[in-house]
C-alpha cells in the first residue's frame, strides 16, 4: 500500500504539474499574441491619430473576453527617470481602469502572472526603432478553472486507485497469511512434542512449498543428528577411561600454543610501535612538502623582483655610458629600485619566518627533551607549519592562551598531539562541512599542572566509536587512507611522554572536546602569579 500510495502521489503530482505548466504556457502565448496584434496596430495609431480616436479604435477589443485593460504608451523611458506618456487605453465595461506601475517597462515580452490575472508589455516598433509600448492585462480565470478541474480529476482518480489497491491488498494478504499460519502452527506443535519425524504439507503457494520443503529437510537432518548424537554418547562413555591421557596431551599442546601466542603478541607490539613511528615520520614528511611549497612562493617573487632590478640597472648603465641618461629616468629607476628592494625584503623575510617556524616544529617533533616553551608561540608555530593544509579549507582556528604563559615541558609530544587533533577535525569532524570552528585554550590548574582544552563544532563521534576511540586501528576511514593510529598515538603521547591524562566528551552532531592535563615545571604567567598570591 505504501508503494502504491507513493506511486500514485508521484504520478498524479507529475501529471498535475505538467498540465498546469501547459495551461500556463497556453494562456501566456494567447496574451502575448493579442499584445503583438495590438502593438502592430498601435504604431499606426501613434502616427495618424489623436488620443480620442485611438481610444475609439481600441474599443474593438470588446470581442476579446479575457482582456481586462490595455494601455498604449508613447515614447520610451529616458535616463533622467521620465516615463512614457499614456496615449490611449481600453477598459471593458464593468472593469475599473488601472494605472500600471513603472516596473512594467523592466521585463519586456515576459508574461507576468498574478493571482487572477496576467499582464505583458511589448514595444511598438516603427522604422527599426521603439516609439512606444503596449501594456495588456488579461483575466486568468480560465486558467484557474482548468487548474481546479485538473486537480479534482487527479485526486478523484488517485482516491479510486487507492481503494482498489486496498481491496486487492486485503485479498492478497488473506491468500498468503493463511498457509503461513498453518506452517507456523505445525512448527510450534513439532517443537512442543519433539516429534522430528513429522513433515509439513504442501500449500497452494509456490514459495511456501519451497519453505515447507526446506523445513522438512531441516527436520530430517535434526532427526539424523539426534541419532548420531546417541551414537556419539555411546562412544563418549567408552572414551572416559582414556580421558586423563587426552587431557594431559591437550594441556601440553595448550602450553605450546600459549608460548607461540606470547611470541606473536610481542611481534605485534613491535610492529605497532614501528607503525606509530612511521605515522609520526609521515606527518613530518607531509609538513616538509607543504612548507617547501609555501616557501617557494616568496622566494620566486624575490627572484623575479631581483631580475627586474638587474634589467633596470643594465638600462641605466647603458644610458649613462651613452650620456643619454635623464633625470626623470633616474628618478623612475630609484623609485622602481626601492619598490623592488621592498618586495625582495618582504618575501625573503616571510620565507625566513616560515623556515624558522618549520625548523622549530621539526626539532620538537623529533626531540623528547624538555625545554622552556611559550604555549601561545608553540601553538602559533604549529598552525604556521600546517598553513599549506589549512589554506585548502575554510575552517577557523581560535587560540585562547595567555601570551606570557611559559612552562618547562616536552614540546615534541605537544606538537604531535595538536597536529593529530587538528587533522582529525579536518578529515573526520568537518567532513561535508564547509566552514568549521576549532578552539584551543590552555591555562594553569595549579603551580605544576597545565590544562589544555581542544574543541571543534564538527559532526562529533558516534557512540560505538567513542568508547574505543583511543584503541589502535580504530577508524571510520577504513580503506580510504585512515590508519586508525592517530588517536592511539595521541593517547600514548599524553599518558607516556607527558605523564598526563586525556578525557573526551562528544555527542554525535555536536562536536568534540578533549581535556588534556599534564605536569609541567617552571611555569611563568599572569595566571601563575595570581595562583601564588
Amino acid at each position: 500500500m505504501l508503494i502504491i500510495t507513493f506511486t500514485l502521489v508521484f504520478s498524479s503530482s507529475l501529471s498535475m504539474y505538467s498540465q498546469i505548466k501547459n495551461y500556463r504556457q497556453e494562456l501566456a502565448n494567447q496574451v502575448i499574441m493579442l499584445a503583438e496584434l495590438i502593438s502592430h496596430n498601435a504604431g499606426f495609431y501613434l502616427k495618424t491619430m489623436k488620443s480620442d480616436e485611438a481610444n475609439m479604435r481600441l474599443k474593438t477589443l470588446e470581442a476579446a473576453e479575457i482582456i481586462q485593460n490595455v494601455v498604449v504608451y508613447e515614447g520610451t523611458p529616458s535616463p533622467d527617470g521620465s516615463q512614457p506618456i499614456r496615449f490611449a487605453e481600453f477598459t471593458p465595461s464593468g472593469n475599473v481602469p488601472i494605472i500600471p506601475p513603472p516596473s512594467i517597462f523592466n521585463n519586456i515580452r515576459q508574461a507576468r502572472f498574478d493571482e487572477d490575472s496576467i499582464d505583458v508589455t511589448l514595444p511598438i516598433r516603427e522604422s527599426g526603432g521603439t516609439v512606444g509600448y503596449v501594456y495588456v492585462k488579461a483575466s486568468a480565470a480560465s486558467f484557474n478553472e482548468m487548474v481546479g478541474n485538473a486537480i479534482f480529476l487527479n485526486l478523484s482518480v488517485m482516491l479510486v486507485m487507492l481503494v482498489v489497491g486496498l481491496i486487492l491488498t486485503l485479498r492478497l494478504q488473506r491468500f498468503i497469511t493463511e498457509p503461513i499460519e498453518n506452517l507456523a502452527d505445525f512448527l510450534q506443535s513439532t517443537s512442543r512434542k519433539r516429534d522430528y519425524s513429522a513433515r509439513a504439507e504442501n500449500t497452494r503457494i509456490k514459495e511456501l512449498n519451497i519453505l515447507s520443503k526446506a523445513v522438512n529437510i531441516t527436520l530430517g537432518r535434526i532427526q539424523e543428528t539426534i541419532q548420531k548424537q546417541e551414537i556419539a554418547e555411546e562412544q563418549h562413555r567408552e572414551l572416559n577411561t582414556r580421558l586423563e591421557e587426552m587431557v594431559n596431551q591437550r594441556t601440553l599442546a595448550l602450553k605450546d600454543a600459549n608460548q607461540e601466542l606470547i611470541q606473536t603478541l610481542e611481534k605485534l607490539h613491535q610492529f605497532q610501535r614501528q607503525i606509530v613511528q612511521n605515522e609520526k615520520m609521515a606527518s613530518l614528511g607531509d609538513m616538509v612538502a607543504g612548507v617547501a611549497h609555501e616557501v617557494n612562493t616568496p622566494i620566486g617573487l624575490g627572484v623575479t623582483a631581483s631580475t627586474m632590478m638587474l634589467d633596470r640597472i643594465d638600462t641605466i648603465q647603458e644610458q649613462f655610458e651613452n650620456k643619454t641618461l635623464k633625470a626623470s629616468t633616474m628618478a623612475k629607476f630609484l623609485s622602481e629600485s626601492q619598490e623592488n628592494l621592498n618586495i625582495i625584503y618582504r618575501n625573503l623575510n616571510r620565507a625566513a619566518e616560515l623556515i624558522s617556524s618549520f625548523k622549530q616544529v621539526a626539532v620538537d617533533q623529533t626531540s623528547e627533551n624538555s625545554r622552556a616553551v611559550c604555549m601561545s608561540q608553540l601553538i602559533n608555530e604549529i598552525l604556521l607549519s600546517l598553513r599549506p593544509r589549512l589554506k585548502k579549507v575554510h575552517h577557523q582556528i581560535d587560540v585562547d592562551i595567555d601570551p606570557t604563559l611559559t612552562v618547562n615541558t616536552k614540546a615534541g609530544p605537544i606538537n604531535q598531539i595538536i597536529i593529530n587533533l587538528i587533522m582529525n577535525s579536518i578529515i573526520h569532524g568537518f567532513e561535508d562541512i564547509e566552514s568549521g570552528q576549532i578552539e584551543i585554550s590552555a591555562q594553569m590548574m595549579s603551580a605544576n599542572k597545565l590544562k589544555m582544552i581542544y574543541r571543534d563544532n564538527g559532526k562529533g563521534i558516534p557512540d560505538d566509536i567513542r568508547k574505543r576511540i583511543f584503541d589502535p586501528f580504530v577508524t571510520t576511514k577504513r580503506g580510504q587512507g585512515g590508519s586508525g593510529l592517530g588517536m592511539h598515538l595521541v593517547y600514548n603521547l599524553v599518558t607516556q611522554a607527558l605523564n598526563g591524562t586525556i578525557s573526551l566528551s562528544s555527542e554525535e552532531g555536536h562536536g568534540v572536546e578533549f581535556v588534556i592535563v599534564f605536569p609541567v615545571a617552571g611555569s611563568k604567567s599572569r595566571e601563575t602569579l595570581n595562583l601564588h598570591q
